[in-house]
C-alpha cells in the first residue's frame, strides 16, 4: 500500500510539472511570438516553416532521441526519460484546445512570466530525477560517442546556443535575445526549486570502493577536480579512500545518478557551501574578493 501511495504522489508530482511547463509555452510563450531553446524550441521554429503543430514535432523528435539513446545508452537510459517524452507532448495538445493567454503585449513581462513559470516547471521534474528526453540526453550521446573530452554541460549550452541562433534568423534578432534572457531566468529558477534559496555550492564527501571510475566521471565529465584521501573506519579500522569535490546543484545531481549506477554501496556526505576562493565554475577569484 505504501509503495502504491508513493508511486501515485510521483505521478500526480510529475503530471503538475508538465502542466505547468505547458502553461508556459502554451499561454505566454506561444501566443506572445516567443521562443526558447531545447526541443521545444526547435519544434516551435519548425512549426513556422512546414506548419505542422508543433507538440507533434516535439513527439517526433522525443520518439527519435529515443531509439537513439536505446541503440547507443542502453535500456536503462529509456527508463528515465520515456515517461516524460510521453505524457508532456499529450499535456501539451491537451491545453493547445483551451483558449486562454497569460499575458499579452508586453516581450519583457511575457519572457520574465514564461521563464518562472517554466523553471519551475522543469524544476519539478528534474528534483525526481526525471528527463524530458531533449538536449541534456543528445549531450549524453554526443559525450560517450563522439565527444568524450568535453563536459555534457558544456554540449547542452552550444546546443542551445545553436537553436537560440537559429531562432534569431527564424523570428528576429529581437525574439532571440529575449530567449538569452529566458534561459538565464529558467536557469535560475530551475536551481532554486531542486535545492533551495540557500546555497549554489556543495562539497561532496564520497567514500566508495570504486573511487577511480567515479573520480574519473566527476573530473573528465564535470570538468571539476577530486582530491583524495585515505580515511579508516573507527568500527571496522579498515582504511578507505575518500574524495572530496566542489560542484554546483546540478552537478551533484550527475554525480549521484553515477554513483548509483557504480557503486549503490557508497557513502556521501553533502555540505553546502556559501562561497569558495579560487578557479573555476562559480568560485571567485580571491584577488577580487575582498579589500
Amino acid at each position: 500500500m505504501e509503495n502504491i501511495k508513493k508511486l501515485f504522489y510521483n505521478m500526480v508530482y510529475l503530471i503538475t510539472g508538465c502542466v505547468i511547463t505547458a502553461f508556459s509555452v502554451n499561454y505566454i510563450l506561444k501566443p506572445n511570438g516567443l521562443v526558447t531553446s531545447g526541443i521545444t524550441g526547435l519544434a516551435i521554429i519548425l512549426e513556422k516553416y512546414i506548419n505542422i503543430n508543433y507538440s507533434y514535432i516535439y513527439y517526433l523528435f522525443t520518439f527519435i532521441i529515443l531509439i537513439i539513446a536505446y541503440l547507443l545508452m542502453g535500456r536503462k537510459e529509456i527508463v528515465k526519460i520515456i515517461f516524460l517524452s510521453i505524457m508532456y507532448p499529450t499535456v501539451l495538445l491537451v491545453m493547445q484546445n483551451i483558449e486562454f493567454k497569460f499575458v499579452e503585449n508586453d516581450l519583457l513581462l511575457a519572457s520574465i512570466y514564461f521563464s518562472i513559470f517554466y523553471g519551475i516547471g522543469v524544476g519539478m521534474i528534474l528534483r525526481k530525477g526525471f528527463s524530458f528526453g531533449g538536449t541534456d540526453t543528445i549531450a549524453r550521446i554526443l559525450n560517450k560517442k563522439l565527444f568524450p573530452a568535453i563536459n555534457v554541460s558544456y554540449i547542452m549550452l552550444m546546443l542551445d546556443g545553436i537553436i537560440i541562433i537559429i531562432s534569431a534568423f527564424a523570428f528576429g534578432r529581437n525574439i532571440a535575445l529575449y530567449s538569452v534572457i529566458s534561459q538565464m531566468i529558467v536557469t535560475k529558477v530551475c536551481d532554486y526549486v531542486m535545492f533551495g534559496f540557500g546555497t549554489t555550492l556543495y562539497k561532496l564527501e564520497i567514500i566508495s570502493s570504486q573511487y577511480e571510475d567515479i573520480s574519473k566521471f566527476i573530473m573528465h565529465k564535470l570538468g571539476r577536480g577530486v582530491t583524495l584521501f585515505t580515511v579508516k573506519g573507527g568500527y571496522t579500522n579498515v582504511e578507505k579512500v575518500q574524495m572530496e569535490t566542489v560542484c554546483s546543484p546540478s552537478q551533484s545531481i550527475m554525480i549521484q545518478k553515477c554513483i548509483k549506477e557504480i557503486d549503490q554501496a557508497a557513502f556521501v556526505k553533502i555540505i553546502p557551501i556559501v562561497s569558495v576562493w579560487g578557479r573555476g565554475n562559480r568560485f571567485i577569484d580571491i584577488n577580487i574578493e575582498g579589500p
